[in-house]
């Protein structure tokens, strides 16, 4: 072989290493490793084998180019052969199969002819010839090994040709070479993709863990981890295929969904630190458990003395003859408990977390707690206690300022999780992603007071997704999912308030993302019929992205 076609080989083979390097999806990546060995070695035909967790050898890719057979790889053909095992039924090494026998012997085997090649079994091959016409010559088993010395295929080729007259001729020394210098290159290449597959693998495994701790703390917020980020990735989509405004531009590219997914995945990380009880509390006097138990047992209290009293009323009118006052009495009596019920039922109704509770029902509940009871130590004591008082006059949902602050320090916490971590350079906006799903496009919100310039387009969708999984949610302690008119009512007073992006917001309803999303995860009864004419603030004039 002359020096320049020795010069073209190298060459060829550098380019292979990096083509095989830059190729991400391992069944394309198997298929350019088999169809680059051919190409270089001119041969007819091979086989690339992957190693399996049986012990046996699984056919990846199949090409022979005189028979015209491509199946595996891309071709979406099945190979219908069974895998090749190392090891027979006894544990004996299966020596007898060539490829079988390169891998176990971890050493490349060169065989001039199969018909005449002595120690392998290739009765399989005679058959396959006899069936087609074909015939099979010289064959080329290497073995792929990596970094560890441990076996992950075998790149078999077959029937090398004579490049000026198409003869099959044997593998040549310096072919030989040259293969086993591919398979070095394939078996890193391959490798590389298996350690970076085992590590996604593992960083995403690691984020659903934190999803199930949230959940087994809370179920209502473990779905919620779940549903921000395929809302989130809906609305990423439709905002990719849109071509006006500030989607113009917009464009995320595989790695670029991968991170916004791990984001919307990690947006709420930080609620593995807020305390059970406070996730949990469904109503407004829940702490471990609900106190207004403690408020009906005072009640009892109250009728248990108000009865007391109305004997010893009773027992004084027999001691004093003045029975006509008995009936008086009664009444009295009657009429008390009546009122101690609707002042029970009324803390009760209190005690559900509601949209708005009125100044009103502020003062009644004041007022109630005025009232007094005797203790198990004979000590008067007003029927609520100051906390408890203040927790029945939560104007909105069932959490305090001071709860509402410690629930909302997840996000801080979220923060500072995430920007602890040594992300790769296509991760290194997940924080900033996960991080702002709870400013606002006026400044208002938390924890950084963003404006929406300051804002990527990335985080701003994921605060739309974030509100409308909440308000949606059926599986939340303290209130039932609200119906899709319900949720865009509110959602479009948002974006008049400065809350959420108005662009995004207009997209979502525009694209029907809401709908899209609730026929996966809402209720039939959360679905109604939406007047997208009556959402505030809605604006109709983002290019449509299905058209």
């Amino acid at each position: 072989m002359s020096t320049k076609s020795i010069l073209n080989q190298i060459a060829k083979l550098n380019e292979i290493g990096k083509a095989l390097s830059a190729q991400r999806d391992v069944t394309a990546l198997t298929e350019m490793i088999l169809t680059n060995a051919k190409e270089l070695l001119n041969a007819d035909g091979g086989t690339l084998y992957l190693t399996t967790e049986e012990n046996s050898l699984k056919f990846a890719i199949l090409i022979n180019d005189t028979l015209k057979i491509a199946m595996g790889g891309t071709t979406g053909l099945e190979i219908p052969f069974e895998p090749l095992p190392l090891y027979d039924d006894q544990g004996k090494p299966n020596n007898n199969m060539v490829a079988a026998y390169a891998a176990l012997d971890r050493r490349t085997i060169n065989i001039p002819d199969a018909y005449t090649a002595v120690g392998f079994d290739f009765t399989g091959t005679r058959t396959f010839d006899h069936k087609t016409g074909y015939r099979s010559k010289s064959f080329l088993t290497v073995p792929l090994l990596n970094y560890e010395d441990e076996l992950i295929g075998i790149l078999q080729l077959i029937n090398a040709k004579n490049p000026d007259t198409n003869e099959i001729i044997a593998f040549s020394e310096s072919a030989q070479s040259l293969a086993e210098s591919l398979a070095s290159q394939a078996a890193i290449a391959l490798t590389n993709h298996c350690l970076i597959a085992e590590f996604k693998n593992l960083f995403e495994s690691f984020i659903e863990l934190i999803a199930k701790a949230i959940d087994d703390k809370s179920p209502h917020t473990g779905n919620h981890c779940r549903r921000v980020p395929e809302l989130t990735m809906m609305l990423a989509e439709a905002a990719c295929l849109s071509t006006e405004g500030i989607f113009q531009n917009f464009d995320l590219n595989q790695d670029d969904r991968y991170e916004l997914r791990i984001a919307g995945m990690l947006h709420d990380c930080g609620k593995v630190t807020t305390p059970v009880h406070i996730i949990e509390k469904s109503t407004k006097l829940e702490t471990i458990y609900d106190r207004i138990g403690l408020i009906d047992h005072r009640f009892e209290i109250l009728g248990r003395d108000a009865k007391i009293d109305l004997l010893q009323a009773k027992l004084q009118t027999f001691e004093t003859g003045n029975t006509v006052q008995m009936p008086e009495l009664d009444a009295k009596y009657h009429l008390q408990l009546e009122n101690y019920e609707r002042d029970r039922q009324f803390l009760h109704s209190c005690n559900i977390g509601s949209e708005f509770m009125s100044e009103s029902r502020k003062q009644r509940v004041k007022q109630i707690a005025e009232i007094t009871w005797q203790d198990q130590n004979f000590q008067s004591q007003t029927l609520l206690t100051e906390n408890e008082v203040y927790n029945l006059n939560i104007t909105k949902g069932t959490l305090t300022a001071e709860e509402r602050q410690i629930i909302n320090h997840h996000i801080v916490v979220t923060l500072e999780m995430l920007e602890e971590l040594p992300y790769p350079k296509k991760l290194r906006k997940v924080p900033e992603f996960a991080g702002g799903h709870h400013e606002r496009m006026d400044g208002k919100g938390y924890p950084k007071g963003l404006r929406r310039e300051e804002m990527s387009i990335q985080a701003r969708i994921m605060g739309i997704a974030d509100i409308f999984e909440a308000l949606t949610a059926k599986d939340r302690p303290y209130k039932k999912g609200k119906t899709l008119t319900e949720c865009l009512e509110i959602m479009g007073k948002m974006k008049l308030e400065g809350h959420i992006d108005p662009d995004i917001f207009d997209l979502f309803v525009q694209e029907k993302i809401y709908l899209h999303y609730a026929q996966k995860f809402l209720d039939p009864d959360q679905i109604d019929q939406v007047n997208e004419a009556m959402i505030p603030g809605y604006n109709r004039n983002i290019s449509s992205a299905s058209s």
